[in-house]
């Protein structure tokens, strides 16, 4: 991911800022982060428990509203678009990995890859349903799980539910891809055949990809560490 350096910049986060309200008492998250994401890059974001590292992914995947600041996707803005609006980009531009895998129970290792196409096609799914279980059959062959196409998520390893859920993440081709503790709830040797098959996709696709962890040794596999701390960023 060396060229990543010389690639547009795909996410850019300006100025956020982020206060919550509990119990009537003032929490201040963030307090005027500003970040980017180059195509192709991995980057990790590190940070205290309690920092606001999943708040800022959460923000810069279009999940919750910012209080100031801008957050743009290839150059267009995000923060004065309709809730409609931000959904479509959403879907179309963003992928989520999260440490508990969030994953269906009730659906098969295909149908929980699918999930997100099903939701972007609405009424042309059903012309197009032949090509994206074609396009999900393969993804999931590229995660390694080509013989778990009809197993459901409680007939899986937590490392293959990961998978599955990279997979699902992948699947729209987004831009930039959030990924909050997505090696936290794997056993080390898990947790690093994650780890590369995320370096290795990012690169295959020239995605973005923003990881929260607190390993030292998975942020030193990733292109940059970027550090969370009193509600600003740095990079190391």
């Amino acid at each position: 991911m060396s060229d990543s350096a010389a690639a547009p910049a795909v996410l850019q986060a300006l100025d956020l800022h982020k206060t919550y309200f509990m119990g009537g008492a003032e929490l201040r998250v963030l307090r005027g982060a500003s970040m980017e994401l180059r195509a192709g890059e991995v980057a990790a974001l590190r940070g205290a428990s309690g920092s606001g590292k999943s708040t800022l992914l959460h923000l810069l995947g279009l999940l919750d509203r910012l209080d100031e600041g801008e957050v743009a996707f290839n150059g267009r803005p995000t923060r004065r678009l309709s809730q409609s609006a931000r959904a479509r980009l959403r879907a179309s531009t963003i992928g989520f990995v999260f440490q508990q895998f969030q994953l269906l129970p009730e659906l098969s290792a295909l149908e929980n890859v699918l999930v997100p196409r099903r939701l972007a096609c609405g009424m042309s799914w059903f012309r197009r349903r032949g090509l994206e279980r074609a396009n999900a059959r393969a993804l999931l062959g590229t995660v390694g799980l080509s013989d778990r196409l009809g197993h459901r998520p409680g007939q899986l390893s937590g490392g293959e539910q990961q998978r599955v859920a990279i997979a699902r993440a992948l699947i729209s081709r987004p831009a930039a891809l959030l990924a909050d503790e997505p090696t936290g709830s794997l056993d080390r040797k898990a947790g690093a055949e994650v780890l590369e098959l995320l370096l290795e996709l990012a690169q295959e696709n020239h995605t973005a990809v923003l990881l929260t962890t607190h390993d030292p040794e998975i942020a030193a596999r990733c292109s940059r560490v970027l550090h969370l701390e009193e509600g600003r960023v740095r990079q190391e």
